[in-house]
């Protein structure tokens, strides 16, 4: 055992306490103020439900999306050499350290009905601010990152001879991938889904401004439970957000569970 342990184990311990378990426990202990049937009342009301839906939704949505387009670029950073890869390779850091209300607001403006990018979407019937899809697109943005900054570091330590080897021995291309880079990449490749759909839950700042934020239509969990405390309904929000908790813990341990058996599978084939 290392020298300072107990040391060490009882600061970590404390640590969390303070920064984690604590106002955890303080949310539950806000949301006991209400009766059994308050609690089951805000949680399960029909906006409570709508909300519910667009968040978990969209987040899963996106989540899924930049898990296939981030393994994209991780490739395309690792494997290829080309003009302008280090400014791509900055900018995808870019949703990390741009304020969240700064990107709400860029997003809001390129796709409204005037912005750059939704006055040719227009013509073709497609909204995208202040709607549900606005929302997606918002999440599909700052969750990116955390997809290629997981996968790449696996992708640069995976040696192209064994792409080489398995071509050598007759597999195409789709075989190779599927056989032999998928499954080293999986592991963090879930890692990244799982980080990128947990941002993606908490978010607010950039999605209240490209959301139409309208109760049982764009009104995503972080911005009810904001309403709830704007009306100083301090029960009820904490209500929301102890739901949120739990449903966010189930599923991002159902996702570890995937990971964990992902690895276990990979180190017996």
């Amino acid at each position: 055992m290392l020298p300072g342990f107990k040391l060490s184990l009882g600061y970590t311990l404390f640590y969390l306490s303070l920064i984690v378990l604590i106002p955890l426990a303080a949310v539950f202990w806000k949301a006991s103020s209400l009766t059994w049937a308050q609690f089951i009342h805000t949680v399960t009301s029909p906006q409570a439900f709508a909300a519910y839906r667009l968040t978990f939704g969209a987040s899963f949505c996106a989540a899924a999306v930049n898990a296939f387009f981030g393994l994209l670029v991780a490739w395309v950073l690792v494997r290829y050499n080309f003009s302008g890869k280090k400014l791509l390779d900055a900018i995808v850091d870019l949703p990390f350290a741009l304020p969240t209300a700064v990107a709400g607001i860029t997003l809001a403006a390129i796709y409204s009905e005037h912005g750059w990018i939704g006055m040719w979407l227009k013509p073709l019937g497609i909204k995208v601010a202040f709607t549900p899809l606005g929302v997606f697109v918002a999440l599909t943005f700052i969750g990116l990152p955390f997809v290629v900054r997981t996968v790449q570091p696996v992708l640069e330590d995976l040696d192209p001879e064994i792409e080489e080897a398995s071509a050598s021995l007759g597999a195409n291309r789709w075989q190779t991938f599927w056989r032999v880079i998928l499954p080293t990449v999986r592991p963090a490749l879930l890692t990244g889904f799982a980080l990128a759909f947990a941002r993606a839950l908490g978010e607010y700042g950039s999605v209240v401004f490209i959301s139409s934020n309208i109760p049982m239509k764009g009104q995503i969990v972080p911005l009810l439970i904001m309403s709830e405390l704007d009306s100083f309904h301090y029960g009820e929000a904490t209500a929301l957000a102890v739901v949120m908790l739990l449903i966010s813990f189930a599923l991002l341990l159902t996702i570890n569970v995937l990971q964990w058996w992902s690895s276990r599978f990979q180190g017996q084939e």
